[in-house]
């Protein structure tokens, strides 16, 4: 290990010593410092994974045990990442407000999305405790849960029963009774919308896990693209899971008239909404308006994932 401490400081002359200062003063992301053996580079901000055994830890789970580093920079008095702007929104861990959700037991939520910021769906955090039960979404409005920690048991009005594990789904058409329930601590992230329908389709009930959904082609890409929901013109919505390998980026910098909301479930990196750049890590959300150009680009030294809201086959007069 190398350290400031190693300088050899013992025939330091004006010049010399006004160096040091300077060395020591000088922000950068990387501070290079002289050695008895040479030279060396601190840790780079994007380096946190390094500091914990990922392969030991459970799948997502730093959503709900976020990580930054230098990692005082949470605990500073006013500190937050979170950024809301008239075309996107960046919500970030330490700026979540839980709260007791509505008809649910034993659950708090964090809002991060709703039509107040110019969305049209809701996303939100459930953090379900021992011996929780889930309410149902108002009149006309469809459901997506995806489980990011514990398990939760999911039935049906017709008696159904499905165990959800983390990176599992389900999609709760409109007017579906149904109930989430969990023994024990569990995470989900839900989303919900006044569903949209068209004359002669009807969605249905679906349950499935990410990795049993097919990789599809994308054609002038290199990311790795599954989606959640089916793609018939019943559904206007879709869930789309995205995996980037260090260094992948996305090659076209999209503006669309689809609205989205996106979680980072694993890695890091860096997205661009509008005229501004934010790093971003696991466990931070993001709302993006009509319009807004964006692009993702993978930093560090794993595989990010995210999962992305998408409204689809739909007019949009």
């Amino acid at each position: 290990m190398c350290t400031l401490g190693n300088l050899k400081m013992q025939s330091f002359s004006p010049f010399s010593s006004l160096y040091f200062f300077l060395l020591l003063t000088t922000p950068s992301f990387v501070i290079t410092a002289l050695t008895q053996d040479g030279f060396c580079s601190a840790p780079s901000i994007f380096d946190s994974d390094a500091d914990s055994d990922s392969s030991s830890q459970p799948l997502y789970w730093k959503v709900t045990n976020p990580t930054l580093s230098p990692s005082h920079l949470q605990d500073l008095p006013g500190f937050t990442r979170s950024v809301y702007k008239q075309d996107h929104a960046l919500i970030t861990p330490e700026s979540h407000v839980f709260s007791p959700l509505p008809d649910w037991s034993n659950t708090l939520g964090a809002y991060l999305i709703t039509p107040a910021i110019g969305s049209h769906f809701v996303m939100y955090l459930a953090k379900m405790q021992e011996n929780s039960k889930s309410g149902l979404p108002p009149s006309d409005v469809e459901r997506f849960i995806f489980v990011v920690q514990g398990s939760v048991i999911l039935t049906n009005v017709s008696g159904n029963v499905h165990k959800l594990t983390v990176d599992s789904y389900a999609y709760l058409p409109l007017n579906l009774d149904h109930t989430v329930e969990a023994d024990a601590a569990a995470t989900l992230v839900v989303f919900e919308r006044r569903y949209y329908g068209l004359e002669n389709h009807v969605t249905e009930q679906i349950v499935g896990s990410t990795d049993k959904q097919p990789l599809l082609e994308t054609p002038g890409e290199i990311f790795e693209l599954r989606k959640l929901l089916p793609t018939s013109l019943a559904y206007d919505f879709n869930i789309h899971i995205m995996d980037f390998q260090p260094g992948e980026f996305l090659n076209v910098k999209e503006v669309h008239y689809n609205q989205h909301g996106l979680l980072l479930l694993e890695g890091q990196g860096i997205y661009r909404l509008g005229d501004s750049w934010y790093p971003i890590q696991a466990g931070d959300a993001i709302w993006m308006a009509p319009f807004v150009p964006q692009w993702y680009a993978a930093l560090g030294k794993t595989r990010s994932r995210y999962l992305l809201y998408k409204d689809v086959n739909r007019n949009p007069l």
